[in-house]
Formats: structure tokens, C-alpha cells, sequence
């Protein structure tokens, strides 16, 4: 369930990074999220597993270890922090009631496919759920059983197991695997770990303090009512105090409940040495019995099956086979949980399970075998004396529809079992869940809808950025008016391809299209390169400047540079009506410009101020191949390491005379820094 794979993305996330999540998930072929109610499918979480152990470096039982550990914490944090804690008052008992935990879930989660699982523990009755079978040793110790059918993840139970003893009930523990073997017994082969568990406690200095003054308080408060009580009650007292205090999990006991302890109710009755009492004879007659507990069977062993005895009336209306007592139970039912044989001996091994029954279809009357088969679930007890076992169950039945499928009413079960409550309840409980379900899914639909929102706006910043200046974009996306700004001094760069009319009347149109498209990815990346703002293209006219729309003192190294790539990658460029490499033509001149955006509909960033016309004018006289520059142009680059030659004085159109130079090369570049090459 999704609730597992969450839980590991959390792990992975809170402890290496979303970075490494995102390179796991990947290489898993895994997605980024998963609903808590949706069935996933095994494999999914194996190749999460697996390729973390191989990105982090750490072997397998490391990494479920450690998935254990924070499984406990994430369970703890989602909720069942209360439910866990109340399964058993030692970790004996805990482990114990693991199975009826996974029984509960089961039934009180189940919606459509789903059941929300709280593993351990880890999955689910009708996903295989492991089974737990604790042993208790003389020395304290125990053996712990676990049967699953998943190979590999045993390593899993130490690390929770761990993380509750020592949460629960404050003691430490280790785990070690002393036999490890296929259960040749239980049906479907499980792999059947054995765990030799052994506790010790943990104490701080405080409470081994008051737990020492406590035990202190103990002796004084016996030798206060000593006169009380008669010795041979006084002895019993005291047993039963130590035999408390050798407990496989010691817990710490406040005064009050020391003294509550021993306190006497009546003549010689000790609370703590409670003895029931058992009646005589029994007073309670067959049919009464048979009423009251409508679902029970008791059934014992005669060559090696289990033959019934008594069935309560109930359980005779569902499967009229039963009215004739000695036959064997196995021919009626199967075990469904845990999967055992249908043996005496197999069922008294796990004589501390609840047993879920199912009937078989091939026994029931030719009308019923259409019906759904009826489940049972309950408990197994042995009565020694008699050599038969008592099985009290209940139907298994979560909603209202599954008790009209298999034609029973609410009358069936008896008044006093909870069955009742729980179907009236889990109907109610069964919508909340499909609309918690809902939510969970439209929530992850707005998350991938957000996820895919985001990742449209960047594509559209992106090309906005493109055709905008930054700071001027944002300020148009937030309905701002752009002011126009003076820029004091910037540097222009005008280009064009030389014989350009020529080349277009003796080509096609689309050759015209690829040979400009070629020479301005180039230009393009250039301007990246060098960091100068593309202001337009006309035809073949390229226009780029520095210092505009960010002011920076090196706007005319940064635009010579680009100038001087620009005729280096012209030269990759082929001319489609010679072959031949094509030529251009660039003029640079630097001055004061005004800057702001035109227009509404595809509004520009445009240039304005007589700089612009100069640099115009700096290309349209200059020669093939060769970077023309103004005079204000080069004294900006006279001491910036670059060689210039001296043109001299020429005619320019609408600005009479004027003295210009050719840039020739940088100085301290090579072509490679020029061209922005590794």
C-alpha cells in the first residue's frame, strides 16, 4: 500500500535529501508519490530498496534496519501512536497481539480493494500478512517466530521491534536470527525466521533513583501492616513481589501502586495474588450454551483429524453439516488465516493467533453456492481435560452489503458480540474513507496540475525573458508601466551578411531561412557567452548592445569580444549559392542612448539616440570581414589589451568625415575563451 512507499520517499527525504529521492525513484522506475489506499505492487517497493542500497552505499539489512526504526516513528506520527501502545502492557504481550492488530486492520479499513495498512508487522491479512509467534524463555529471554512470504525483509522486524521496546517500554533489546528455514508445515512455503530476543533495561540516573527509593518504600510499607496480615498472606505478599520484579519486561511502579499492590480485600485476599474461582459443576445447561455463543465449535482429535462435538445454532444455519456431530471440520471449512494445516497440533502452535475459518463452496446446499462463502473469526482455546479445543468466533463481516450477500441478519449474531456494532459503525466509517480517498486523489491531481502549471510558466518566463529584459518583463507581468530609461554610455553593435540581395534572388526562400538560422543559434549563444543584451534582428541585420538594460563599465570589452566571435563563427556558416564560407560586416560605436518599451501588442525594448544611427552607419561603411569602430569606440578599448589598426579618415553618410579603426584581435584571449569553448 501506498502508506509503505510514502513512508520510505519520507525517510529518504528527511535523512539524504530530496536530491537523492529524485535520483532513486528514477533509477526505481518508481513515481513521486503514492496514494495511502492504493494497492501498489511489490516489486515497486523491492526496487526502491535495492537501488538505495546501491546509491547510499549500505548493504539490505542496513537499509531495513534503519526503514524499521523510522517505519515505528512515521506509524507514530500518522496517527496510531495510541493504538500500538495499548496492544500489550510487556513487549511479550505486544508481539503477541501483532496478529490481532493486522485481523483489526483488515476489517476495519477495508474499502473497495483497500485497506490501510499499519505493518509490521507489514502487510495486510489479504495482501499475505506475516505471522508472529513469541516463545518465552527460562532466562528471560524469548524466541521470536516470524513467518512471511516475502524473502528478505525479515531484517525489517528488528528495527521496529526495537524502536517499540524501547519507546513502549523503555528497555533495549537485541535480535539475533538463530534459525532461518522454509515452514515445510504452512501452506505456500513461507520463510520462517527465528529471533532470539534479549532485553535489558534502561534506566536514567533520575528514574533509577526513584525506582531504587520505591522498592525502599516497598520494605517499610510491609513492615507497617505486618500485624495485619497472618504469615502464610504476608509470604504470598512477598512472592509475589518478586516474581513481579523478574518480570521479562520490568516497569516501573509509582508508590501508590506499590502499596495499592498489597493492600488486603477481605480476610487474606491480595489483589496481586488474585485466584479465580471456578464453580463446582457448571452451571449452564447445553442448549443455553448453544443459544448464548450461537458461533462456536468444539472439536478434538480422532485419527489425526478434527471431528466436531458441539456447534453453537448459528453456525448450524450457515452450514447445516454441522447438525451431524463427528463430522470432520476440514470437510467444511478451510483455515484461512494463519495458514496452517487443519491439525490439532499445527493449531495448538499457534494456539495465541486469531483464526479466521472460511467455508467451502463444494459443501453448501446447490442454493447457497452462489452466495459469497462465509468467513469466521475468532479464537482458539485448549481444554486439556477434555483433549478438544474450543473455537469462539464471530462472523467476519464489515459492512451491511456483505451480511445481505450471504442472506443473514443482524438477528444471527448474538446481542452481546461487538460484530454488530462494528458493521453498523464500518458503514459510516466506509464512506469517510472513500471521501478521504477522493481528497487524496484530487489533492494529487492538483499537485501534478501545479507541478505542470510551474513547469509552463518557466517555459513562458523563458521566452519572455527572450524577447525582454528581465527587470522590464516583470515589471509589464505586474501591470506596471515601464519608464524609459538614459543610459549614459553603452556600447551598439550593428552586423550584416555582405552581397545578402544577392544571395536571396538566387536561392530558395527555406535555403535563405536555414542559412540564417545556423549564423544566429551561433550569435545567440555568443551573447550568453558574453554577457550583452540581443536588442533585435532585420533580415540579416543583427543588433546587440552592452551596458544596456544592466549599466556595467566593461560594456565595450564585452561587445568586442562578442564582435570578434562573431567573425570567427561566421565562418562555419556556407553560403548557399557558392559553398564558400559567408562574409559579414560589423560596426561598433559607443555613446549615450535612450531605453524603453514600444508598443503594447509584441511589445520591444528599443534603442533610441543618435549612438544607434552611428553604429548603423560603422557597419554599412565598414569592410567584409572586418570590425569597423568609431573613435568614441576605441578609446574605450585603447588600454583594454586589444590591437587596433587605424583606418584614418572616411565619408559618412549624413555625419560627414569621421576617423575609424579595425579591431583585429584581443590580446589575451585565445579563440577558444572567444568562442566560449571548454
Amino acid at each position: 500500500y501506498g502508506f509503505i512507499n510514502t513512508c520510505l520517499k519520507s525517510l529518504v527525504v528527511e535523512r539524504y535529501g530530496e536530491e537523492t529521492w529524485e535520483k532513486l525513484r528514477l533509477q526505481a522506475g518508481a513515481q513521486d508519490s503514492f496514494l495511502t489506499f492504493e494497492v501498489y505492487k511489490d516489486e515497486i517497493t523491492m526496487q526502491l530498496i535495492d537501488k538505495a542500497c546501491k546509491i547510499l552505499g549500505v548493504p539490505a539489512d542496513m537499509v531495513l534496519r534503519e526503514f524499521g526504526e523510522y517505519f515505528f516513528e512515521f506509524c507514530k506520527r500518522s496517527g496510531y501512536d495510541h493504538m500500538l501502545r495499548t496492544l500489550g502492557g510487556n513487549l511479550y504481550e505486544f508481539i503477541e497481539n501483532l496478529d490481532a492488530l493486522h485481523s483489526y486492520l483488515s476489517l476495519s479499513y477495508q474499502a473497495k480493494k483497500g485497506i490501510e495498512v499499519l505493518v509490521l508487522f507489514v502487510f495486510p491479512q489479504e495482501m499475505n500478512a506475516p505471522s508472529f509467534r513469541v516463545e518465552k524463555n527460562e532466562d528471560g529471554s524469548m524466541h521470536l517466530h516470524y513467518y512471511s512470504d516475502r524473502r528478505g525483509l525479515c531484517h525489517i522486524v528488528p528495527g521496529i521491534i526495537g524502536a517499540a521496546a524501547l519507546d513502549f517500554f523503555n528497555i533495549e533489546i537485541s535480535m539475533e536470527i538463530v534459525n532461518q528455514t522454509e515452514e515445510e508445515e504452512r501452506t505456500g512455503k513461507k520463510e520462517h525466521i527465528v529471533f532470539l530476543v534479549t532485553q535489558n533495561p534502561v534506566f536514567s540516573y533520575k528514574e533509577r533513583n526513584e525506582f531504587s527509593s520505591s522498592h525502599q518504600y516497598l520494605a517499610d510499607s510491609e513492615k507497617q501492616i505486618e500485624n495485619q496480615l497472618n504469615k502464610e498472606d504476608l509470604e504470598k505478599a512477598k512472592n509475589t513481589i518478586r516474581d513481579r520484579g523478574s518480570s521479562v519486561c520490568p516497569v516501573k511502579k509509582s508508590h501508590w501502586k506499590t502499596i495499592r499492590g498489597i493492600i488486603t480485600l477481605g480476610k487474606g485476599k491480595l489483589l496481586r495474588g488474585f485466584d479465580p474461582v471456578y464453580p463446582k459443576s457448571l452451571w449452564i445447561d447445553t442448549k443455553t450454551l448453544c443459544n448464548g455463543l450461537p458461533f462456536h465449535m468444539v472439536f478434538d482429535k480422532e485419527v489425526g483429524q478434527a471431528c466436531v462435538k458441539q456447534a453453537g445454532v448459528s453456525i448450524q444455519k450457515i452450514v447445516p453439516g454441522l447438525q451431524t456431530m463427528g463430522i470432520c471440520l476440514d470437510h467444511y471449512f478451510s483455515i484461512v488465516h494463519p495458514e496452517v494445516p487443519f491439525t490439532i497440533s499445527s493449531i495448538q502452535k499457534f494456539i495465541n493467533s486469531q483464526f479466521v475459518f472460511q467455508t467451502r463452496r463444494e459443501m453448501m446446499p446447490e442454493s447457497w453456492k452462489q452466495r459469497p462463502m462465509l468467513e469466521l473469526r475468532g479464537q482458539m482455546i485448549w481444554m486439556e481435560s477434555l483433549q478438544c479445543m474450543l473455537y469462539l468466533c464471530s462472523p467476519l463481516l464489515r459492512t451491511l452489503h456483505e451480511l445481505e450477500e450471504r442472506q443473514m441478519h443482524i438477528a444471527d449474531i448474538a446481542p452481546h458480540d461487538v460484530t454488530r456494532d462494528l458493521i453498523l459503525l464500518n458503514q459510516q466509517r466506509l464512506a469517510e474513507m472513500e471521501l478521504s480517498n477522493q481528497l487524496e486523489r484530487k489533492k494529487e491531481e492538483l499537485r501534478i496540475l501545479s507541478k505542470h502549471l510551474e513547469e509552463e510558466k518557466k517555459k513562458t518566463e523563458t521566452l519572455l525573458y527572450a524577447m525582454l529584459p528581465q527587470h522590464v518583463a516583470n515589471q509589464l507581468k505586474e501591470g506596471k508601466r515601464v519608464e524609459a530609461g538614459e543610459f549614459k554610455e553603452c556600447t551598439i553593435l550593428f552586423s550584416d551578411v555582405v552581397t545578402f540581395t544577392n544571395i536571396c534572388a538566387q536561392c530558395e526562400p527555406i535555403q535563405i531561412v536555414l542559412m540564417l538560422n545556423s549564423m544566429y543559434l551561433q550569435f545567440d549563444r555568443l551573447t550568453t557567452v558574453h554577457d550583452v543584451y540581443k536588442v533585435e534582428t532585420i533580415g540579416d541585420a543583427y543588433m546587440v548592445v552592452g551596458g544596456v538594460p544592466v549599466p556595467v563599465p566593461t560594456h565595450a570589452e564585452r561587445v568586442a569580444n562578442f564582435a570578434l566571435g562573431m567573425i570567427i563563427a561566421a565562418k562555419g556558416v556556407q553560403n548557399p549559392v557558392s559553398g564558400n564560407p559567408i562574409q559579414i560586416r560589423v560596426g561598433i560605436h559607443t555613446g549615450p542612448v535612450l531605453a524603453g518599451v514600444v508598443g503594447e501588442k509584441m511589445p520591444r525594448y528599443c534603442l533610441f539616440g543618435d549612438t544607434v544611427n552611428i553604429a548603423s552607419r560603422m557597419e554599412s561603411h565598414g569592410v567584409p570581414s572586418k570590425i569597423h569602430l568609431s573613435s568614441s569606440a576605441y578609446q574605450c578599448l585603447k588600454y583594454k589589451n586589444f590591437e587596433m589598426t587605424e583606418r584614418g579618415e572616411i565619408e559618412v553618410k549624413g555625419k560627414g568625415k569621421m576617423h575609424t579603426y579595425f579591431l583585429i584581435r584581443n590580446k589575451t584571449a585565445t579563440e577558444n575563451e572567444i568562442m566560449g569553448r571548454p
